[in-house]
């Protein structure tokens, strides 16, 4: 069985059957740290945001690390002392790599507990003005008239922009070649310059440049719009049904923590996710906040593993 696979219904069963009797209501007792992505990105917004809530309900500093790709940040937290001192904020790279790498320095199913989903961010598909295509289905239509001509620009293998491309592919029944670049600014840039036709880019960098008419919104991959841009349809309804390719935001603990610690640090997260301001706040980058229970979390992972274990399958994707 898959380790991932493994990491849930182990993790939701450890969870069903461990409950004990006394809450840890002297947690914390000292600083607390988010280990996160690199800095200015999605997942480094949340923690921030989280961060000064928390330390607003704890009364003890709260503090953001910042750690460059999923398998630093996820090794880093891994080898943590299990005492809710250290937890992650991470997306679903972190779950995902394990079907993309052979050899990745922690275990999904033995090395976490899911403390809550945090939220989820959707992306934009952008096309080049010079593209000859109003809609998703004119890039259909395109892509299939053209196999093999047409270009999408991402960031590292098994990024979201990346399985979105090759998920509207699957789907689409069309071949749009993904070139890569070092990071989503790069492969954004790409597109501005014309040297690629299309991304599925992050929205928040995305809005200033579909303003100023540098590229062209089609649509966004959530299922349902983006509440900061309701105008622009969901590429689902504007000609490819079920497609859905979405950045999940979650947050865990290092396996063996004190189950009273993690059922407080769910609690306050989700109290302060679920404020009207958290919400606005969110909008802003094209997210939603969630703050979902333990259970919750673990089931959307078990969904996504199937959903885009499928689509890494198919596409051959393989990160070295």
């Amino acid at each position: 069985m898959n380790v991932v696979n493994l990491f849930v219904t182990t993790g939701i069963f450890a969870l069903l059957s461990h409950v004990p009797a006394v809450v840890a209501q002297d947690f914390p007792s000292k600083t607390v740290r988010i280990v996160a992505s690199e800095a200015g990105g999605g997942g480094d917004f949340i923690a921030r945001l989280l961060a000064v809530g928390l330390t607003s309900a704890f009364g003890q500093q709260v503090i953001v690390e910042n750690r460059g790709g999923g398998v630093v940040a996820g090794d880093v937290v891994a080898r943590a002392a299990p005492d809710g001192y250290t937890l992650l904020l991470y997306g679903n790279t972190l779950w995902l790599l394990p079907l993309m790498r052979k050899q990745v320095p922690y275990d999904p199913q033995r090395d976490f507990v899911p403390v809550t989903l945090a939220g989820r961010a959707g992306n934009m598909l952008v096309i080049h003005p010079s593209l000859p295509v109003k809609s998703v289905k004119d890039l259909v239509a395109l892509a299939r008239a053209r196999p093999g001509q047409i270009n999408f620009s991402t960031a590292a293998p098994g990024t979201i922009n990346h399985l979105a491309g090759e998920l509207f592919n699957s789907m689409a029944n069309v071949n749009i070649v993904r070139i890569s670049y070092r990071g989503s600014p790069s492969a954004l840039n790409a597109v501005l310059s014309g040297e690629v036709q299309l991304m599925f880019a992050t929205a928040a960098p995305a809005k200033p440049h579909i303003q100023a008419g540098r590229v062209r919104a089609l649509g966004v991959t959530t299922g349902t719009r983006m509440a900061a841009y309701p105008d622009l349809p969901t590429i689902a309804e504007a000609g490819l049904p079920g497609f859905e390719a979405v950045s999940f935001h979650g947050i865990f603990a290092p396996a063996k923590t004190p189950d009273g610690v993690v059922s407080r640090l769910q609690q306050e997260m989700v109290r302060i996710l679920s404020r009207p301001d958290t919400r606005d706040r969110f909008a802003g980058i094209g997210a939603e906040p969630v703050g979902s229970t333990r259970e919750e979390l673990a089931a959307a992972i078990k969904a996504e593993v199937a959903r885009m274990g499928k689509v890494i399958r198919e596409a051959g994707i393989q990160e070295r």
